[in-house]
């Protein structure tokens, strides 16, 4: 894990310049996501947290929606295997906490749903296809 990493909880409006460039670089880039599909109306009402490295480059980001479900969780391919995704994924939960949540929940892409078992989230529906992505619901309790 990456200790020198930083975590920052932001609305849109100041996470959306270090936010964006990395949704676009994962989502649409790697993943041919539609860009139209990618940013939402939820963005504008969630809260962001973006990560950033020693050098204070962002490497990763996530959401929570004002309903409890985590989104948009992106990592930077030069940054990935160094604990990003699981420091982004507390802090969101650590968020949802402080904000009184008691479920978090959230649409793993299929091949990351053993990431999220890792942090307690458990399969909560059947296999469905999102942007031509096959995906699954998963929540925990906090």
């Amino acid at each position: 894990m990456d200790d020198a990493l930083r975590i920052r909880i932001l609305p849109w409006s100041a996470a959306r310049a270090a936010a964006q460039p990395i949704r676009e670089a994962v989502f649409v880039a790697e993943q041919g996501v539609p860009p139209e599909l990618e940013l939402d109306d939820w963005d504008e009402r969630s809260e962001h947290a973006v990560a950033y490295d020693g050098a204070g480059r962002p490497v990763g980001t996530g959401r929570l929606l004002p309903d409890g479900h985590i989104g948009r969780m992106a990592v930077l391919r030069e940054a990935r295997g160094r604990g990003v995704g699981a420091r982004l994924l507390a802090a969101l939960m650590e968020r949802a906490r402080a904000r009184g949540m008691q479920r978090v929940a959230l649409n793993a892409q299929l091949h990351a749903a053993p990431f999220y078992a890792r942090f307690g989230f458990a399969v909560a529906g059947a296999e469905f296809e999102e942007a031509g992505i096959p995906h699954v619901a998963m929540e925990r309790a906090l």
